[in-house]
């Protein structure tokens, strides 16, 4: 599985028009949404991890008054996402190895931190931690236990992984975060497994 787990940032680059197409636009993770924009500040900067072209998700967040800088390792979906939101940023990165020195009140990943490696997902926590303002909110998907999954994009294989809820809880503590919210399977969220923590 680890193979699968290298190649995703290249099917996302292969794949971009699809995904972008394919994409759902319902917003169904609308109340989650509300309640991570509940813990910003008004105006507050947001800094979106993996944000594929900026929708729907930080399309919603721009709407709320909120700027979005945006951070994915396809430039074909960050073009997208320039060309659409041209007043917010947007940036090809690795989010393995974002370091932008500076700090933000938001950070969410959705659908994007879950595609890393077990190990991967552990280090990301010291990157959320570095790009997190005093009281920033975090708010990220993964799967609702440990273990790795293939699902499938345009017939190649498309890797998950998750780490034991238990665990995420202590690396969230560990690195300064308290969880405010964690639902599995969300039934109300298309089955998604959602953390929503807010910084100490």
């Amino acid at each position: 599985m680890p193979s699968d787990a290298d190649a995703i940032i290249k099917l996302y680059r292969r794949h971009a028009q699809a995904y972008d197409r394919l994409r759902g636009r319902e917003l169904f993770e609308k109340p989650w949404l509300e309640a991570f924009a509940a813990l910003l500040p008004a105006g507050g900067s947001i800094l979106d991890i993996g944000c594929g072209m900026g929708e729907p998700i930080a399309r919603d967040l721009i709407g709320r008054g909120f700027p979005v800088t945006g951070i994915d390792s396809s430039p074909a979906l960050i073009a997208m996402g320039r060309e659409r939101f041209p007043q917010q940023e947007w940036m090809v990165a690795d989010m393995r190895t974002l370091s932008l020195t500076r700090i933000f009140d938001g950070l969410i990943a959705w659908d994007s931190f879950f595609h890393l490696t077990p190990d991967d997902q552990r280090k990301m926590f010291s990157v959320f931690r570095e790009h997190a303002a005093p009281r920033a909110s975090l708010m990220f998907t993964s799967g609702p236990a440990h273990g790795e999954a293939i699902g499938e994009c345009e017939g190649e294989p498309l890797y998950h992984a998750s780490l034991d809820p238990e665990e995420y809880r202590a690396l969230l503590h560990a690195h300064g975060f308290r969880v405010v919210r964690h639902v599995a399977d969300d039934p109300a969220c298309n089955g998604h497994t959602v953390w929503l923590a807010q910084r100490e």
